[in-house]
């Protein structure tokens, strides 16, 4: 059965969604580690439709075992599996995805998501994020100019992000720091021998950088976060 049309900017509810499915558990939730390998995916450029297949390609043949001591509790358990699907499209071997010109995001959504992140940012009291926060309200007041182009939009809330993301690490404190190292490692360790160095290095980065806005108290800017 052909799939509905993917929404591309729904790349970590459509992913979630369907593990749950695959997993026969919808209320089933997804763990830190999960939700950082995700955004690795994500900015990597692994297609949605690669990360679906492998999820389906991954449970076939854990339900093909003859032992099935533990259910599946991670979407890691998946990884090498989505990496294979996504090397087989990038050569050829299966049919991309386009990304739909634009968002099905009405105009109001956007503003009310950018307005509501400026709000959060402000509602820090930390002078050294203002700035940030006012370029929220410019973009919010340029909508709906700017929802024109909406992989402009997430690049220049990338950028505030990665801003955010810079000056919250500058303030945190050594035992913030170490305790969401401390968290990483636990979550990872299961892990470790199932993945490649690199994917490592980018899942420790991806799960660092949220561990850093959530303990801060900041909110994610990303259009991937518009639910």
């Amino acid at each position: 059965m052909d799939r509905e049309p993917f929404n591309y900017f729904n790349y970590f509810t459509e992913i979630e969604e369907h593990f749950q499915r695959a997993r026969g558990t919808s209320l089933f939730l997804l763990s830190p580690l999960d939700w950082a390998l995700i955004e690795s995916w994500k900015n990597s450029g692994v297609p949605l439709e690669a990360v679906l297949r492998g999820i389906d390609t991954a449970f076939e043949k854990w339900r093909a075992k003859r032992s099935r001591v533990q259910m599946v509790n991670s979407i890691a358990y998946c990884t090498q599996a989505v990496e294979t699907e996504a090397q087989r499209m990038a050569d050829g071997g299966g049919q991309r995805t386009e990304k739909p010109e634009t968002a099905p995001f009405p105009v109001d959504d956007l503003r009310r998501y950018i307005e509501a992140n400026a709000t959060a940012v402000r509602g820090t009291d930390c002078p050294e994020f203002l700035p940030i926060a006012e370029s929220l309200d410019r973009i919010a007041a340029e909508l709906p100019a700017l929802s024109a182009d909406l992989e402009a939009l997430e690049q220049r809330l990338t950028v505030l992000e990665q801003k955010l993301i810079a000056i919250a690490r500058s303030r945190q404190s050594e035992e913030s720091a170490l305790s969401a190292r401390r968290d990483l490692e636990s979550h990872l360790r299961p892990w470790r021998s199932k993945m490649t160095a690199a994917q490592i290095a980018m899942l420790e980065a991806q799960f660092l950088d949220r561990a850093t806005l959530e303990s801060a108290g900041l909110p994610r800017l990303s259009l991937f976060y518009l639910r």
